[in-house]
């Protein structure tokens, strides 16, 4: 696995500044989008009725839209609460040019973009993770995986990563921007015979950060 070393020196990424604007940034945007997108649904859906029938064919692909958009806010928002909340936990940790690829690994279904990093026991284990998600994703999915450089690939050639693989984290490109969520469905992802078994500390500070555990 690559080189591995902490862009902000911070013990956590929340205590750069950076970061925390970073975040400001994503969560403003989706909290505007849970206000616009309600509204811009009622309104169009109001005004298909006012001005008559022949509305309707233009309206409505504008309402089905904005009714989309209105609950996929929601995401958005618990989407930047979990950032939050890893970002307090792990520091960044900078990868140049990770391992990533599309589909082809236990898991993924076909055209999944996934990424590959250490396992914090076991720094020479890579860990996958895929990225699950929503419409934000796609600006990460049209970079990750190509297997060729391209000027957007070149543009992930290195990405700064905070949280532990086996659970959760947060991708961004240097600045940080572009804040990304990834986790693993599956919880611990660990084989059968424990070789990616997390210890007790790595565990507790899974759990501080937000993620969902067995006792």
């Amino acid at each position: 696995m690559d080189t591995v070393h902490h862009p902000t020196g911070s013990a956590s990424a929340w205590d750069d500044s950076a970061t925390q604007s970073a975040w400001q940034k994503l969560f403003t945007f989706a909290v505007v989008g849970q206000i616009l997108w309600p509204a811009v649904c009622i309104g169009a859906f109001v005004l298909m009725i006012l001005v008559g029938r022949w509305a309707m064919w233009v309206m409505l692909p504008v309402v089905v839209y904005a009714l989309y958009r209105s609950f996929l806010q929601r995401q958005y928002i618990v989407a930047a609460v979990q950032a939050r909340r890893i970002l307090k936990v792990y520091p960044w940790q900078t990868h140049k040019t990770p391992e990533s690829g599309i589909g082809q690994i236990p898991g993924a279904k076909l055209g999944d973009v996934w990424l590959a990093f250490p396992n914090p026991d076991r720094p020479d284990d890579g860990v996958h993770i895929i990225l699950h998600g929503h419409a934000r994703s796609a600006w990460w999915r049209r970079r990750l995986g190509r297997g060729y450089e391209t000027e957007k690939t070149a543009q992930v050639a290195e990405i700064w990563f905070a949280g532990d693989p086996r659970f959760a984290g947060v991708i961004a490109v240097p600045g940080p921007k572009r804040l990304f969520v990834l986790y693993q469905l599956a919880g611990l992802n660990v084989r059968t015979d424990g070789e990616r078994s997390a210890s007790p500390e790595a565990l507790e500070r899974a759990r501080r950060a937000g993620v969902r555990l067995p006792t």
